[in-house]
Order: C-alpha cells, then structure tokens, then sequence
C-alpha cells in the first residue's frame, strides 16, 4: 500500500528526510515514530503530494505519486497537520463542503462515517460547540469519506484528555478490524502505538533507525530485573559465575547464552544475598524509542 525508495527531501541546505525506504504492506497498522524535527510530517507530506521529493519514489496503493496523484490518493484518507473546519457551520455542512474537493459524496455516505466516528447526534451543531475530542472525531470523518483503503494520520490523538485519547484508540482498532483498513499512524503517544501496531520505524534527524516489530521490541530477550539491596556487589558476581553478560541501569541484568533465572538466584542466595525479586523483563516501547534516540544523537 506503502512503499518508498531511497527517498530524500532537501529544504535549501537542510534535509529533512533522508534515503528513506519504507513498505507497508495491505492490512497492516504501521507506526511511524520521531521526535520533532525528525522528518515524520514531510514524509507523510511525500506520501500525499503534498510535498514534492528532492528524489526517490514514492508509490502509493500500486501508483507513483509524482506523476499519478490522482490514481494514488484516490482510495486514500488522511489526517494531517491540523484539521481545518469552518466554525460557524455544523459538522454535516463541513463534511459535504469538504467531500466536494475529491469528488460529491452521498448524505447516506456522510451519515454512515458519522455513525462510525460516534457524532451522531450532534452532526448538525456548529462545529466551534464542539469539544477538542469532537472536533477529532469530525476530522477522522473527514478522512473516512473516500471510502478509502489506506488511512494515513499525523497524529490523530493530538490534544486530546486520556479518555479521548483511548476512544480515538479505540475507534482506529475497529476501523481496522471491521473495515479491513490499512493504517499508517505517526504519535508522540508511544504507549497508543504499542497498543495498535504491528510494525514500527523510528526516524531521526531524517534517517531511519529502527524498522522491526513491535512485538520483538517488547520481548527485549534475555533482559531481567533484579531487586537486590546491593546490585552492584551481586552482579559482579553473577559475572563471575558466567551467569550474565551484562549489568543495566541498576536494575536489569542479561543473562548469559543457556542460564536461567533460577541459577541466577540459587548462586544469590547461596552467596546470602537478599533479593527482594529477580523477573523477566518485558521493555516497553518507550523504553525502547528512548534508548535508540539516545543511541543516535551526536555525542557533545
């Protein structure tokens, strides 16, 4: 649905995405993940149109963008940036001025994306009533008109309270489970993605670092945690032993090729160390971004 080669990007001297590839295949919910400044927009901008690539290929749903925008976007929804409405009309009224950019859209269509983004009822209220999380909704209505195949969206939970941000969660999941969607999600809401995703890639500085799944991401193999009133003491030890290879933060050890956990504890205990817990660790997807970010930026 997805796929980009060796795209770059130039502002004057600045490059602002740099020999990016990338390919996100039909039924998948892809994350796309940076700080600011790190590129997300202007590829997401590449992908509409929106921006016009320094060099690269850009093809989405099977068409090049650069020379078929029209047949690429066709089957395609988006939220990017900030959505714009005009305040003074109802959300119906913004909905069908704003269908009549791509093509007329049916009202039984508007009332159908309506009922999936929950406004029902309020449809026909000036849209400046309607709370951040409304306008939200509206905005993913919006996007839902082309009865589109690929949904792209720049940060769809922007602003909101926690409880919208896990109805807008929520409502992603279903329109990927019942419509069959392919879905391109760039947040700074980390925990959201690792909710959603199945894939991720990390930009920084314009380049990719990271492109995996998120589920090997969470699996940090071979990473535990162990709470112990002296770790540093008991890590040398289990160093000694050939029990570990690593010792992190003061909290998390990696265990050697073929030890476990109970070897781990049996020399600690012999040794009469207390441990308050040893466990398998699971890193969280912030863990993870933090400490590529980390990783990848210049050294002062």
């Amino acid at each position: 649905m997805i796929s980009l080669n060796e795209v770059q990007k130039k502002f004057g001297a600045r490059v602002a995405v740099d020999a990016l590839t990338l390919a996100v295949p039909r039924g998948e919910i892809f994350g796309l993940l940076g700080h600011n400044g790190a590129g997300k927009s202007t590829a997401i901008g590449i992908m509409l149109g929106q921006v016009w690539p320094t060099r690269g290929e850009v093809r989405i749903c099977g068409h090049d963008v650069t020379t078929h925008r029209a047949q690429a976007l066709q089957k395609v929804g988006a939220i990017f940036e900030a959505p714009a409405f005009y305040d003074y009309l109802s959300g119906w009224r913004n909905l069908e001025i704003l269908s009549h950019y791509s093509a007329p859209t049916s009202a039984a269509r508007i009332r159908e994306v309506v009922e999936w983004v929950g406004l029902t009822g309020r449809e026909r209220s000036p849209v400046k009533t309607y709370s951040h999380g409304m306008r939200a909704r509206l905005a993913l209505a919006q996007a839902l008109l082309p009865q589109p195949e690929l949904l792209i969206l720049d940060e769809p939970g922007n602003g909101l309270d926690p409880e919208g941000i896990a109805e807008m969660r929520r409502t992603i999941a279903r329109l990927h489970r019942e419509l069959g969607l392919t879905i391109l999600l760039s947040s700074h809401q980390l925990a959201e993605v690792e909710q959603l995703c199945t894939r991720i890639a990390v930009l920084n500085r314009g380049c990719k670092v990271f492109e995996g799944w998120v589920a090997d991401v969470k699996a940090a193999q071979g990473r535990m945690q162990l709470r112990t009133p002296d770790f540093t003491a008991a890590t040398m030890l289990l160093r000694e032993q050939g029990i570990i290879t690593d010792a992190i933060d003061g909290r998390y050890i990696s265990l050697a090729p073929g030890r476990t956990i109970a070897e781990a504890t049996k020399i600690l205990v012999g040794a009469n160390f207390s441990i308050d817990g040893i466990w398998q660790h699971e890193q969280t997807l912030e863990d993870f971004y933090l400490g590529l970010v980390k990783a990848a930026s210049p050294k002062n």
